[in-house]
């Protein structure tokens, strides 16, 4: 298979971790099995997080995308010329509009096919948003970016020891019973089952879907939601042939002898799905994007303003999100090739 391009990292807000985080997992390229990358813009930030974590980076600015794998043994790749002066923890306006900038070209170079895939640094979106930045959330800027329906933009962590989907997402836990429908369900479990598929090699993904009250509504003395949309929804997939159980209590569903009988757990909202696999795999989480024509990652943290510039910050969640991009980048194209 011929030799698939670069992918491109974007830096997230250079008042956090991220730009740091990037820096480190260059160096580490080789002992973690990361594919080339372009970080997109930010060539001062960067090299300023590297010198503050004691790192040597050598960067290598490039004036496209096909320089990149060529480049990336002997130094880290720079495309653009959008810059910030590093500020770690001081979040501004200069930053925010350099995460915009960089985050787009990333997007850009991956929907044109010049990136294989996008791995998106942490943001602050409240933040960001009082800058320009008008979308919910990256996952939004790169459904829309790459011309997705948004609904059809599904969030999964993933972790060593666990896969969740929340299907709502960042709207307030009042609001979710309402969001809730047998269509969103079936919508949403089927990208969940076809991107495992081709993205993962999983071809009949084991898909566990949680109640939202407690005990699974306990036979509707709990709630009705089990009943009259989640447990309807799941028969719909079972007669198209989807490997689904459901709908399990919440509070028992992650426990270590219940882990291995399903490879995702599709949740019924944020919390649900995010505290178990940030209690488990909290330094090699990634958030992957399912369902886009493109192949979309992050690491599943924040931009840790508090911790930026310390050195502290671990590099295993970045690292993680570098590495899954690739090879679900690689899965993709065998899949396209037949």
């Amino acid at each position: 298979m011929t030799a698939l391009p670069p992918l491109a990292v974007s830096l997230g807000d250079p008042a956090g971790v991220g730009p740091e985080l990037i820096a480190e997992a260059w160096v580490r390229r080789d002992v973690e099995r990361l594919l080339p990358f372009i970080v997109s813009g930010g060539r001062s930030v960067i090299e300023a997080a590297a010198r503050r974590r004691g790192l040597s980076v050598p960067l290598i600015a490039i004036a496209d995308a096909s320089e990149a794998t060529a480049a990336f043994a002997q130094g880290l790749p720079i495309l653009g010329e959008h810059d910030a002066e590093y500020r770690p923890g001081m979040p501004d306006e200069q930053g925010a509009l350099l995460a915009i900038a960089s985050l787009t070209q990333a997007a850009a170079l991956s929907v044109a096919g010049e990136a294989s895939a996008i791995v998106t640094g942490p943001i602050a979106k409240s933040h960001l948003a009082r800058h320009g930045f008008t979308q919910p959330g990256q996952t939004e800027f790169v459904a829309d970016a790459s011309g997705t329906p948004r609904e059809d933009a599904v969030m999964m962590l993933a972790g060593p020891s666990l896969r969740t989907v929340p299907l709502t997402v960042h709207t307030a836990l009042a609001q979710v019973p309402s969001l809730l429908s047998v269509d969103l369900i079936v919508r949403r479990v089927r990208v969940v089952a076809a991107s495992l598929a081709r993205d993962f090699g999983l071809p009949e993904p084991r898909i566990a879907v949680t109640g939202l009250n407690p005990h699974a509504g306990e036979d509707g003395r709990m709630g009705l939601e089990e009943r009259d949309v989640i447990a309807p929804a799941l028969d719909i997939l079972r007669a198209s042939g989807l490997a689904v159980t459901g709908p399990h209590p919440a509070d028992a569903l992650f426990a270590a002898h219940e882990r291995g009988r399903y490879d995702v757990a599709v949740c019924m909202y944020h919390d649900q799905a995010l505290i178990p696999i940030k209690t488990l795999d909290f330094d090699q989480g990634v958030n992957v994007t399912l369902g886009l024509p493109v192949v979309r990652t992050s690491p599943d943290h924040g931009t840790a303003f508090a911790i930026a510039g310390t050195g502290t910050a671990s590099a295993g969640a970045t690292i993680a999100a570098i590495r899954m991009a690739g090879e679900c980048a690689e899965r993709r194209a065998r899949v396209l090739a037949g």
